[in-house]
């Protein structure tokens, strides 16, 4: 049976919905596929759970080509399982928690880790049994701060999630490899562009991590590529350190006047003119150590202030900042943090003066002190003096201060080395669509999963996690297939083959779009026909152009001479055509998997 839309739940808007900051949010709501609960939640209409259950089916098909079998955990989980792994407090405010009537704690899943580990423990116990991968299809929901851009960053998302599960590594080798083929056979049936990019696995923890990122203006990850291959996010960037240098026979360190020279442009300005170089070379900003204040809020609540000194043409990147010193929370210090501290000096910080370090947790501040991989041994810099309006030259690292720790915290530019040594990199903006991790042993250490191996010894299972948003991937769809007047769906994942449209009052025109309608459904084509009597024309193309059906046909004037038009949305091409040889036209255009296998 067509779809009718003169009872179809559907409604179209005219204007954009005021919260909309990119253009799938504005469509996606306005064409009716969703609609807006809360800031991050939305409930999904008829059309938008029809474009949503094809990007679903297309991944079951190679999630099952690919040996998974599909399982359904609920939503809503007690509290024990992410306790003993300590994710009940390393994931801090990001997840949702709450109780029963009864005081029990309960949390809304932000991802399944603990408890697919726990079902395979109960049910399985020797090698023979695997490998094994299971996934879901199934909300998640997270405590975003700032949910934004529709479904691009929501509170509510679905998610596909993936957990292999092996003896050994070899197996978990095998099983990785297998995950991620199918993830590059997945995104190429939906058209979208991606990368594979090295990531940090974060707060899932485990061993080898890679993202499926989808290159967008309007993505919120950055990450970087070289012409030789290399690809990682700016999180898992890794800096090339020189290598040290000899320091015997450099000057010792001068203390020299630096009058309002808080920043490191004006430490510049007033080096190279009041202390130039002996060399001649003008000072520049890779001259001077910057020292940065973070404050880090560790999980037991407290709060510890840090410092982080880096080349002074460089800024401190947060994301990769939290990635250094996680699971602590991270932020710049503020000014209650420097009252605490009065040895800190704003604008004239550093590691040494004249009495000695003034940072380090062996100094007398306890304040720990940490360096950027390029400040290794033997580099001199101008850094403050910890004495206010002052600055001390020639301060040697190695020599005249040492550090706590060496941190990746810095700001990663175009032009920075890659460090497999395939040349410089080049930044981009892009999407996560899909990120599959190597777990190893974390999960089913914590939480027991065992299995007799084949000389009957137990042994601790070794597991994989692949997850792919499946929401957001219809968001990132939708902003790359679009044009000023709405939607443009790919036949892979529009919610109809074929729109069709009677278009005036003659009822010549609704019988003749009832026979397409009819021989495009016995081809095997999905239809929305839009049979509304009382609606203009105009109103039935603009309501065609915003859904975004590929297809669109149009019985109007030319049924009396037995003809229809059709209209194609992607390129806008139009051709008219004998009523009976619609099917076989778009037959010829190649038309949806879908179709073709109904047809058949």
């Amino acid at each position: 049976m067509p779809t009718r839309l003169s009872n179809y739940f559907l409604r179209t808007l005219r204007e954009d919905p005021a919260d909309a900051e990119v253009a799938s949010h504005r469509l996606l709501v306005r064409a009716g596929y969703i609609r807006r609960q809360a800031p991050g939640v939305f409930a999904w209409l008829p059309i938008g759970l029809r474009v949503k259950a094809k990007i679903e089916q297309i991944i079951r098909e190679e999630m099952t080509a690919a040996g998974a079998h599909e399982v359904h955990f609920p939503a809503l989980l007690p509290r024990d399982p992410y306790e003993v792994t300590n994710r009940w407090t390393e994931y801090g405010e990001g997840v949702f928690r709450l109780q029963d009537r009864k005081g029990a704690d309960y949390l809304l899943a932000p991802t399944h880790e603990e408890v697919f580990t726990l079902l395979v423990k109960d049910l399985y116990s020797s090698y023979k049994d695997l490998p094994l991968t299971i996934y879901q299809i199934q909300d998640k929901y997270r405590d975003e701060a700032r949910p934004r851009a529709g479904l691009l960053r929501g509170r509510e998302f679905t998610m596909k999630d993936a957990y292999s599960f092996d003896v050994d590594d070899t197996g978990l080798d095998a099983s990785y490899q297998l995950q991620r083929d199918a993830y590059e056979r997945i995104f190429a049936r939906l058209g979208l562009d991606y990368v594979i990019v090295e990531a940090d696995a974060g707060a899932m923890g485990g061993s080898k991590s890679e993202e499926f990122l989808h290159p967008s203006p309007v993505g919120e990850d950055t990450f970087v590529r070289s012409a030789g291959g290399y690809a990682a996010n700016v999180e898992a960037f890794r800096t090339i350190a020189p290598e040290p240098i000899p320091f015997d026979g450099l000057p010792a360190p001068v203390v020299l006047d630096s009058p309002n020279t808080p920043t490191i442009a004006t430490l510049v300005d007033l080096a190279n003119a009041e202390y130039p170089r002996p060399d001649g070379r003008p000072w520049t900003a890779a001259d001077t150590l910057k020292n940065v204040v973070l404050a880090l809020t560790h999980l037991d609540g407290t709060r510890e202030v840090v410092v982080v000194g880096l080349p002074g043409d460089r800024d401190i990147e947060l994301k990769r900042a939290e990635v250094a010193f996680a699971p602590a929370e991270v932020e710049a210090a503020t000014e209650a943090d420097f009252a605490k501290h009065p040895g800190l000096v704003k604008g004239y910080i550093g590691p040494w003066s004249l009495d000695g370090p003034v940072l380090g947790a062996e100094s007398s501040t306890g304040i720990r002190f940490f360096v950027d991989p390029r400040v290794v041994d033997g580099t001199e810099w101008i850094t403050g003096a910890n004495l206010d309006e002052k600055h001390v030259f020639g301060l040697v690292a190695g020599r005249d201060f040492t550090a706590d720790g060496v941190v990746e915290a810095a700001d990663v530019r175009a032009g920075d080395p890659a460090p497999d040594g395939s040349g410089p990199v080049e930044l981009a903006r892009g999407v996560e669509i899909g990120h599959v991790f190597q777990l190893g042993r974390k999960y089913a250490d914590a939480l027991g999963l065992k299995v007799l191996d084949e000389n009957g010894k137990l042994v601790t299972v070794t597991m994989g996690s692949y997850g792919i948003g499946v929401t957001r991937i219809m968001a990132i769809i939708a902003e790359g297939h679009h044009d000023d007047k709405g939607l443009v769906w790919p036949a892979a994942i529009a919610p109809f083959d074929v729109h069709v449209l009677a278009t005036g009052k003659d009822e010549r025109v609704f019988e003749a779009a009832e026979e397409v309608v009819a021989d495009l459904e016995r081809a095997g084509y999905e239809v929305l026909y839009d049979d509304r009597p009382k609606v203009s024309p105009g109103v039935k193309f603009g309501d065609a152009e915003l859904i975004g059906v590929p297809k669109i046909v149009i019985a109007g004037r030319g049924v009396a001479d037995g003809v229809v038009e059709v209209w194609d949305r992607a390129s806008g091409d139009r051709v008219t055509m004998p009523i009976g040889e619609v099917p076989g036209a778009l037959r010829r255009e190649a038309p949806s998997a879908s179709a073709v296998e109904a047809a058949v």
